[in-house]
């Protein structure tokens, strides 16, 4: 049976553009699929992918084929569930081993684990996300999952709010509309604190949260200043029961001083 063709689209002028061709919707849709698998953390159905994504079953069928056998899935055949395959981790890394910022943040962020004991991060900002790009552990952290490659809502976080007062009044309010997820009860979840956090951010140089994005854990961070607005930034996470106010304020204040030392590397170095 032939393919109908999708209908034309009128735009305002009352002429009709041309359809979106076939290739271009499917090649969306693989994306979204694939962004699915990746905010979920369980093998998933084609149900489950139906109910998560709205995309016709017949549509699915055939993505989910095209995407197993080049290798960006995996299946298990006894339950017919799907998860993200190897091709994926193989492109994530090339982006990382391409990106001219991560030798000079790695450098920083072995210092600041030399000087501080604590674990440090190393993030850039993905719309409301704060995407992690290198992380350096504690050596005495009990954590043995990498952090590398998660997201976490930029409002929840240090380096969130980092990044956040980077941005205008105006373009906080653009990116982050609507109710602020709460990930602990004690994440911000107001535009009106949001906005107060940025200010205390910009004054003093770095970003604070207590148990805002996980419990237990108290992070500072600071913008790299090689962008304007910046896009990256380090942070330096806490227990809650090993730093006083005082230690936190005194690890910000040398994230803060790292941080405009590496800026200044990389603007040198012809890094933007």
């Amino acid at each position: 049976m032939p393919q109908q063709e999708a209908p034309a689209v009128t735009v305002e002028n009352g002429a009709s553009a041309a359809p979106e061709p076939a290739g271009v919707k499917s090649a969306r849709r693989a994306i979204d699929l694939i962004e699915t698998f990746a905010a979920n953390d369980v093998w998933l159905s084609l149900s489950d992918l139906h109910a998560r994504t709205g995309f016709p079953r017949s549509s699915l069928h055939g993505l989910l084929r095209t995407l197993l056998e080049a290798g960006w899935l995996e299946v298990d055949t006894n339950t017919a569930r799907y998860r993200l395959g190897v091709r994926a981790l193989i492109c994530g890394t090339a982006y990382l081993d391409r990106d001219p910022v991560v030798p000079y943040a790695t450098e920083a962020l072995e210092r600041i684990r030399e000087k501080t004991g604590f674990t440090a991060h190393f993030a850039r900002r993905e719309g409301t996300d704060v995407v992690y790009l290198e992380t350096r552990e504690s050596r005495h952290s009990t954590h043995l999952v990498s952090r590398v490659g998660r997201t976490l809502p930029t409002h929840a976080t240090a380096l969130g709010k980092a990044l956040l007062a980077e941005l205008t009044h105006d373009e906080i309010d653009g990116l982050l509309s609507g109710d602020l997820r709460a990930l602990t009860p004690n994440t911000i979840t107001t535009a009106e604190a949001l906005h107060a956090e940025c200010a205390k951010t910009r004054e003093r140089g770095y970003a604070a949260e207590v148990e805002e994005g996980s419990l237990g854990v108290r992070c500072v961070a600071a913008v790299i200043p090689y962008r304007i607005p910046g896009t990256d930034a380090i942070s330096c996470s806490m227990p809650v029961t090993e730093v006083t106010d005082a230690d936190a304020q005194r690890v910000g204040e040398l994230l803060a001083e790292i941080t405009a030392e590496l800026g200044q590397q990389l603007r040198r170095a012809g890094i933007r």
